[in-house]
C-alpha cells in the first residue's frame, strides 16, 4: 500500500531471464520400504515422508489433514513416489515448520482444467469473518483522499485495515499513533474515540487489524530478538485498541524465516482467533523462492489470507508460465491468482487487492465489474477473459482494496459494487 503513489514496474523478460518462477519440487527417490503411515493430524513440511494405501509419498510443502492418496500430483501438496513394502521405515513429521518452504523447478506446467476444489483444511485464525469477505486499507494520513473517523467506514467493508503502524527505535518492534494532519482534517479525534470506534466496528460484526509497513515502512525482523519484539509490542497493540490481528504490508523486503517465528510467537499470546493477513506486491507472489510466498507457505496453518496487490506492476508471468499479462484486465487478475492457489495456498488463503479508484494506484485500476468478474471466474470458471484458470476454486476468499478513504472519495462505488456480488459465490 502506498502513501504515495510512486509505481513498481517489473518485466516479465527480467523475471524470465532470472528464472523466478519457481512452481514445484523435484522428485524424491522411491524407496521400497514404506515410510511412517500418513496421520491426518500430523504437520508435514517439504520432503516429510509418508505411506498410505500401499504407496510412499513425498511433501512438497507445509500440509496438514490433506490426504497423499486424494492430494498427490502436479498441482497438489504430495508427490507419489510409487509401491512401498518389505518393512516400514519410522522417520516422523516435524511437528511444526522448521523452516521458510522451498521448491525447485523441474518442468512447466501444462494446463489441465480439473474439478472444482476446495480446501481441506479450514482457516483457524478467520475470527468469524464470512466465507467471502471484503478487505480495505483505512488511512492514518491524509493525501488527497477522504478523511474518515474510523467510525464512518462503510458497512460494506467486513475487515478494515488501519495503515499503518510505525517502526521503533527498537528493531522489530512497533507502534502506533493517530496522525495529528487526519486528527486536524476530521474535526478532533483522540486516541479514546479512536479505541471507541473499534468497539463500535465490533458491534456491527467487523474485524479491525493493525497493518504493518506500506510503501515507506521501515519495520524490520532480521533476527530472534526482532522476532521477539515484533510480537510483544504487536500484542500489546492488540491489547490497547482491541485489534482483531495484524496485516504485514512490507514492501522493502523480509525475512521469511525470522516473521514466522514472530507470527507464532503472537499467535501463541493472542489465540486462535487472530486473524493474520498479508498484502505482497504482485512480483513477490510470482515464485514459491521469494521471502513473501515462502512465508506465507511457512505459516499457511495460522495464515487468514494474502492480499496481493495485483497493480503497479507492469507486466507479469501467469501461472501458465508461458505468457505475459499486462495489469489492468481480467486475464491478469484470475492468470496471477491461480500461482498461488497451484502452488501450496488454499482458496480461502487468496484474495484480489485492486485500488478503489485511477487516484489510488500508479497503475492496474480496474473497473469493479471486471472484479466481479474474476472472482467468478475464479471459483466457477464463468465470465472468463481469454485466459481459464486449470481449476476452479470455490473458496477463493473475497477482495481488497487500497482504500476506503479514495473508494469512498470515488462515490462508494467499488465496494458496493463487489459487496453484494460476494454473497454469490459459492
Amino acid at each position: 500500500m502506498k502513501r504515495s503513489r510512486s509505481v513498481l514496474l517489473a518485466t516479465v523478460t527480467a523475471l524470465a531471464a532470472a528464472g523466478t518462477a519457481t512452481w514445484f519440487a523435484g522428485d524424491a527417490s522411491a524407496a521400497t520400504a514404506c515410510a511412517a503411515a500418513w496421520s491426518s493430524t500430523a504437520t508435514y513440511v517439504k520432503d516429510n515422508a509418508a505411506s498410505q494405501s500401499g504407496h510412499n509419498y513425498t511433501a512438497k510443502w507445509w500440509t496438514q489433514n490433506e490426504s497423499p492418496a486424494t492430494h498427490s500430483g502436479q498441482w497438489d501438496v504430495w508427490i507419489d513416489n510409487g509401491t512401498c513394502g518389505g518393512g516400514t521405515t519410522t522417520t516422523p513429521p516435524t511437528s511444526s515448520p522448521t523452516s521458510s518452504p522451498t521448491s525447485s523447478p523441474t518442468s512447466s506446467p501444462t494446463v489441465s482444467p480439473t474439478v472444482s476444489t476446495s480446501p481441506t483444511v479450514q482457516p483457524t485464525g478467520t475470527g468469524s469473518l464470512p466465507a467471502h469477505f471484503l478487505t480495505g486499507y483505512w488511512q492514518n494520513f491524509v493525501n488527497g483522499a477522504a478523511p474518515l473517523k474510523l467510525a464512518a467506514v462503510p458497512t460494506t467493508y467486513d475487515l478494515i485495515a488501519v495503515a499503518f503502524a510505525d517502526a521503533t527505535s527498537t528493531p522489530g518492534a512497533v507502534s502506533f499513533t493517530l496522525d495529528p494532519g487526519l486528527a486536524s482534517a476530521v474535526g478532533g479525534y483522540t486516541d479514546a474515540q479512536f479505541k471507541a470506534d473499534i468497539a463500535t466496528l465490533h458491534s456491527r460484526g467487523k474485524k479491525v487489524i493493525i497493518s504493518v509497513g506500506g510503501e515507506k515502512g521501515s519495520v524490520g525482523v532480521a533476527s530472534d530478538a526482532a522476532a521477539t519484539a515484533f510480537a510483544n509490542s504487536v500484542y500489546s497493540l492488540i491489547q490497547a485498541y482491541g485489534f482483531d490481528g495484524v496485516d504485514i504490508d512490507l514492501e522493502n523486503g523480509l525475512n521469511a524465516t525470522y516473521m514466522a517465528s514472530a507470527l507464532r510467537s503472537l499467535r501463541a499470546k493472542a489465540g486462535a482467533n487472530l486473524i493474520i493477513t498479508m498484502a505482497p506486491q504482485t512480483i513477490d507472489m510470482q515464485s514459491t523462492g521469494s521471502s513473501y510466498f515462502a512465508l506465507a507457505l511457512s505459516i499457511k496453518d495460522i495464515l487468514t489470507v494474502v492480499h496481493t496487490q495485483f497493480y503497479n506492476s507492469g507486466a507479469m508471468l501467469g501461472c501458465d508460465q508461458m505468457n505475459a499479462y499486462s495489469q489492468g484486465n481480467e486475464n491478469f487478475l484470475t492468470a496471477l491468482a491461480c500461482i498461488q492457489t497451484q502452488n501450496g495456498l488454499r482458496p480461502d488463503q487468496v484474495s484480489l487487492g485492486l485500488p478503489a479508484s485511477t487516484s489510488a494506484a500508479g497503475g492496474g485500476y480496474v473497473a469493479p465489474s471486471v472484479v466481479n468478474a474474476a472472482l467468478d471466474c475464479l471459483a466457477r470458471g464463468t465470465n472468463c477473459g481469454t485466459f481459464k484458470p486449470p481449476a476452479t476454486y470455490p473458496g477463493i476468499r473475497g477482495a481488497m482494496t487500497w482504500s476506503i478513504n479514495w473508494d469512498v472519495t470515488n462515490g462508494n462505488n467499488w465496494a458496493n459494487t463487489i459487496d453484494p456480488h460476494l454473497s454469490t459465490l459459492p
